[in-house]
């Protein structure tokens, strides 16, 4: 299953792949080049394609547990003052994927949007330590009764052009489900409150949607 942000780039990317094997048939009469050619379109085609898959994931939705949003590495454990919304010190964990891993941002819990917000930015390396609040980014807010406010922030990175979010102030989300795509990686942040039991430690691998990474 891919995800739907993911099939114009594959339709542009088949289009472009059969012009360039095309081409290399009719004007270059060496049969080595020619296969040369098409098995790096090949190659080409398998990378993107990878990029947008997007796995059915069966959360097992608990209003007191936060999942982790993405798919990726914890990079990021500490206490930082979180500029935007909440204005004062929250608990950062910070998922860093990769270009292979899954790229689809879903719901850390279940409830209401009560923010969302779009900034323009730079494409520093997603693992600088401005990169969260100069880069281009996405930060969402979700609220239920059980664990209170929880943001959530895309990242774009030195390779992501393009972050997309679902997420509208209002609507009434559920764990789990999806709530973005940034194509081609980057990290997303997740701010809790102080005190927060964590379920995670730095470099351990998260499944977006399945891996708890926090109880209240």
């Amino acid at each position: 299953m891919f995800h739907k942000e993911g099939h114009k780039i594959l339709g542009v990317t088949i289009a472009i792949c059969i012009l360039i094997n095309v081409l290399s048939y009719l004007f270059i009469e060496i049969k080595w080049v020619n296969q040369l050619i098409l098995g790096a379109s090949i190659i080409m085609f398998l990378l993107i394609l990878q990029f947008f898959r997007n796995p059915k994931r069966q959360t097992l939705v608990n209003d007191k547990h936060i999942v982790a949003p993405v798919d990726g590495k914890v990079v990021v454990i500490e206490e930082v003052e979180e500029k935007e919304y909440f204005k004062d010190k929250r608990l950062q964990v910070s998922v860093f994927m990769s270009p292979i891993n899954v790229h689809v941002t879903r719901h850390p819990i279940n409830g209401e949007v009560v923010y969302s917000k779009y900034h323009a930015g730079k494409y520093l390396v997603a693992w600088h330590p401005k990169s969260s609040e100069e880069n281009e980014r996405t930060t969402v807010v979700v609220k239920n009764e059980n664990v209170g406010e929880i943001l959530y922030r895309q990242i774009a990175g030195a390779m992501a052009k393009r972050i997309v979010n679902y997420a509208e102030v209002g609507q009434e989300v559920v764990q789990g489900s999806d709530s973005g795509f940034i194509k081609f990686g980057s990290r997303v942040d997740v701010f809790l409150p102080l005190g927060t039991k964590l379920e995670v430690e730095l470099n351990q691998k998260v499944k977006g949607g399945l891996t708890v990474i926090a109880k209240v």
